[in-house]
């Protein structure tokens, strides 16, 4: 089997070795564009986008045996999506939504995969629970201009400096750093790809 991965993320491609010791990378480079408003959807279509992109661009060079791994993730505080910020003062802004309350965040992951040349796909999402300590507006700005929250969906991540206030997580620790690695295993796993 050859494994891709069609993200750029640096957390995702260190969460995939946990699955899959050896993938190529080659990030998606279309605009996303998601019809729904529902967050477990979005990321459904996001990463059914990013995958069918880099699988029908890599297939013909590969044939059976290709296996591309789309993925996305969002945050969800009060039905409001929060992608990644786009500026420091943006990211302070989701960060005081975030506190003292609690959030969820969803993760969608698309394979596409090719068998006796049929192409066949499938999609799931999970979603966990966070939840994050009151910050003061100082702990805010710092955690803003720290740069941390620049590239990381509702600008954080779980991973760094902003553990410090999450209180508790309900689901899948790693689906809040941006692949649920225990989910892709298993459907891998049921549709005979590992």
């Amino acid at each position: 089997m050859r494994y891709v991965l069609a993200s750029g993320s640096p957390r995702r491609r260190e969460l995939l070795v946990r699955v899959i010791p050896e993938f190529d990378i080659i990030p998606a480079v279309s605009e996303e564009s998601p019809e729904s408003c529902e967050p477990s959807e979005i990321v459904k279509e996001l990463s059914f986008q990013k995958a069918s992109e880099i699988f029908y661009k890599v297939l013909t060079d590969s044939g059976d045996g290709l296996v591309v791994i789309g993925a996305d993730t969002v945050v969800s505080y009060n039905h409001e999506v929060l992608g990644k910020p786009q500026d420091e003062p943006d990211a302070a802004r989701m960060i005081g939504m975030l506190s003292g309350r609690e959030h969820d965040v969803y993760s969608g992951v698309t394979c596409f995969y090719s068998h006796n040349g049929e192409v066949r796909n499938f999609s799931f999402t999970e979603c966990t629970r966070v939840h994050v300590a009151k910050m003061t507006q100082e702990e805010i700005k710092e955690y803003a201009r720290s740069g941390e929250p620049l590239d990381k969906a509702g600008a954080y991540g779980i991973q760094g400096l902003f553990s410090r206030y999450i209180t508790g997580i309900e689901g899948d620790y790693y689906n809040v750093v941006g692949l649920p690695v225990a989910a892709l295993y298993r459907e891998l796993k049921n549709h005979s790809l590992i």
